[in-house]
């Protein structure tokens, strides 16, 4: 079966960021894995070796895909414009994450991706995505495989995931053609976030990018320790727990200026409460 627009399109918007990826070849292998599944754009964060002869050569052909990588400082700078970010983990995490499967991830990207840019974030091959990394994303997908023996090579990771990707848009390009139900194991405050809210319309606000989510946390830690909301000797959860709130809500850019005016009128008042 071919995969035409608009399928095709979605899958366009799709990103997959290498966070660190120290073996030129890994590199090289992802491109490829991407390339045979209809995925373009790659992203990388501070690689230890690129451009490489090594990794042009593991690309098998996908050399495209190699040229037209973009390079980044950090997540955060990587994922700055998009409205979706899933990172991947062999791991589970102290503090619970919305889990999703490679099937389940593969629909809520391709449904976001509707609405802007979307991203799968990939760990260092030691080590993974740090927990800072982490709640940079809304989702976490695990690879459900051999419990004995689950390293799994990152191209190959990169394999599953992008098979996915094209098995969902193949089906429709969204989760229409896939069931529609929330993943064992999310806490019930947490079901809403792979369809949360009614359909967007086309005169709806556009979601918010991780950039502008960014830009509302900061506004809200700031708030937070002004009006002594926040300790900042022991601040513990409170922030990332906003943050994972805010994320689950999942707010367009006209709800993150509606907060950022009240936090803007909190502060305001606070600062006039200390002049007095």
């Amino acid at each position: 079966m071919s995969l035409e627009s608009p399928s095709a399109d979605l899958l366009a918007r799709v990103r997959f960021v290498l966070v660190e990826p120290s073996h030129p070849g890994n590199i090289g292998g992802v491109a490829r894995a991407m390339k045979t599944m209809g995925l373009s754009r790659l992203a990388l964060v501070k690689p230890e070796v690129f451009p490489s002869a090594e990794a042009t050569a593991r690309a098998s052909g996908a050399d495209d895909v190699l040229y037209h990588a973009a390079l980044f400082a950090d997540l955060p700078a990587a994922v700055a414009d998009c409205v979706l970010t899933v990172g991947t983990s062999a791991r589970r995490r102290t503090l619970e994450w919305p889990e999703l499967s490679p099937r389940e991830a593969a629909a809520v990207l391709l449904e976001a991706a509707a609405r802007g840019p979307v991203a799968v974030a990939f760990g260092r091959e030691s080590s993974g995505l740090t927990n800072a990394e982490m709640e940079r994303c809304q989702h976490l997908l695990r690879i459900p495989a051999n419990p004995e023996y689950s390293s799994l090579n990152l191209a190959a990771a990169a394999q599953v995931v992008a098979y996915e990707l094209r098995v969902a848009a193949m089906a429709g390009g969204s989760p229409g053609g896939l069931p529609r139900r929330v993943p064992d194991g999310l806490p019930g405050g947490l079901q809403g976030g792979l369809h949360a809210g009614p359909p967007r319309g086309p005169e709806a606000a556009p979601p918010a990018t991780a950039a502008e989510m960014d830009g509302l946390l900061a506004h809200m830690e700031e708030t937070a320790r002004a009006i002594g909301f926040l300790d900042p000797a022991a601040p513990r959860y409170l922030m990332r727990r906003l943050w994972r709130l805010f994320q689950r809500a999942r707010l367009d850019r006209t709800e993150v200026n509606i907060l950022r005016g009240f936090l803007k009128a909190v502060l305001l008042a606070a600062r006039r409460g200390e002049g007095e």
